[in-house]
């Protein structure tokens, strides 16, 4: 299986881990936490040795009602993404990967997971526009909007850089996000995995019985 566990031990290496733009952009930020990489290894999961605690939101779901992200997956296995609905790729494959591996689990597996997906571009993606969006991907995904700072420093405490969203040349509106999808442990809240965008259907399928226990993949 395409995992292994980081060691604490190199800024460089995490700062490689943090973003790749859905659309276009650099990033400006620093992640908050310190991993090394062996370059020979390819993996889907990154274990981290020193877990992420989960962000302090409160932000608005889709029916328009205040999500405490904490207490409302508290003791939960969940998946965290920050991403927005009019990305044109990476986005939608990330959900739909995620969406396909969990029609895999058992019932009541699946609703034991919680996958929250938090815009990165509030402005157009209303409670409204995110329920529509999430519904033809998996109705059962939290979807979450709110004030775009707020949002940011959320992420920025996943070592998740967003930046505001900007239009392109060609006047496209676009949001430049990090990719990476982070596991927290239904047995202590914290963040320990995180997926990249290159992570697939198989990888999440193979690792969500284990994330749901709580277990390393």
């Amino acid at each position: 299986m395409r995992t292994k566990t980081f060691t604490a031990a190199a800024l460089l290496a995490a700062a490689s881990l943090t973003l790749t733009a859905c659309g276009s952009g650099d990033d400006t930020g620093s992640p908050v936490t310190v991993v090394s990489e062996d370059a020979s290894s390819q993996q889907a999961a990154t274990v981290l040795d020193q877990p992420f605690d989960k962000p302090d939101l409160v932000l608005t779901d889709t029916q328009g009602e205040k999500y405490d992200l904490r207490e409302e997956t508290a003791g939960k296995p969940t998946l965290i993404y920050f991403g927005y609905t009019n990305c044109p790729d990476v986005c939608p494959l990330t959900m739909n990967n995620i969406a396909v591996a969990k029609k895999q689990l058992s019932q009541a597996e699946q609703d034991e997971l919680r996958v929250v997906f938090v815009t990165s571009d509030p402005e157009r993606d209303t409670p409204a526009a995110l329920g529509k969006w999430l519904k033809g991907i998996d109705p059962q995904v939290v979807g979450l909007t709110g004030d775009f700072d707020t949002i940011q420093a959320g992420a920025r405490t996943l070592g998740i850089s967003i930046d505001p969203a900007t239009k392109d040349k060609n006047g496209k509106v676009v949001s430049t996000h990090g990719t990476q999808v982070v596991a927290f442990s239904p047995k202590t809240d914290k963040g320990y995995v995180l997926y990249g965008e290159d992570a697939t259907v198989d990888d999440y399928t193979k690792d969500l019985p284990k994330l749901i226990k709580g277990e390393k993949p």
